[in-house]
């Protein structure tokens, strides 16, 4: 059982990706103690390019204004790419939640870097998640991460 139940969410959109047949990565974008974006991985399922679990949640947040951003917190059962750490900068959102980073580190010392207060939970549910995934379909897996 995930304690944190923002994490929890978070998981709850990656198990949803992977029973749509797509890439079990969920994120969930939070203000106030409110979710007011949640998503997950549909590069598979829409045939797209740049969505992202964090994309999608950013996406399903729908506009907002800056000031609601940077009061923030996102979380995301893993690692955030190279993009999806961008929309994080452009969007000035100051603290980011991984779910876990074993099966992919992705852009933390950016993150960092630049202000962001970045916590990694190493949840065993969603490196079981990734790990399952990843052994099942490593061709979809490296064309995700660009390998």
């Amino acid at each position: 059982m995930i304690a944190d139940a923002y994490l929890r969410a978070a998981v709850e959109e990656a198990e949803q990706s992977l029973r749509e047949g797509g890439i079990p990565i969920g994120s969930v974008l939070v203000h106030h103690d409110q979710i007011i974006g949640r998503g997950h991985n549909r590069r598979v399922q829409r045939g797209s390019v740049v969505l992202h679990g964090e994309m999608d949640a950013l996406e399903n947040a729908g506009r907002r204004p800056a000031a609601v951003y940077r009061e923030a917190t996102l979380y995301t059962t893993l690692s955030p790419c190279a993009m999806c750490s961008g929309a994080i900068l452009l969007y000035g959102i100051p603290r980011v939640v991984i779910g876990e980073n074993r099966t992919f580190t992705g852009e933390e010392k950016l993150l960092r870097a630049r202000g962001v207060t970045v916590a990694v939970l190493q949840d065993p549910t969603c490196t079981r998640l990734m790990e399952e995934f990843i052994a099942a379909h490593p061709a979809l897996w490296n064309e995700d991460i660009g390998e």
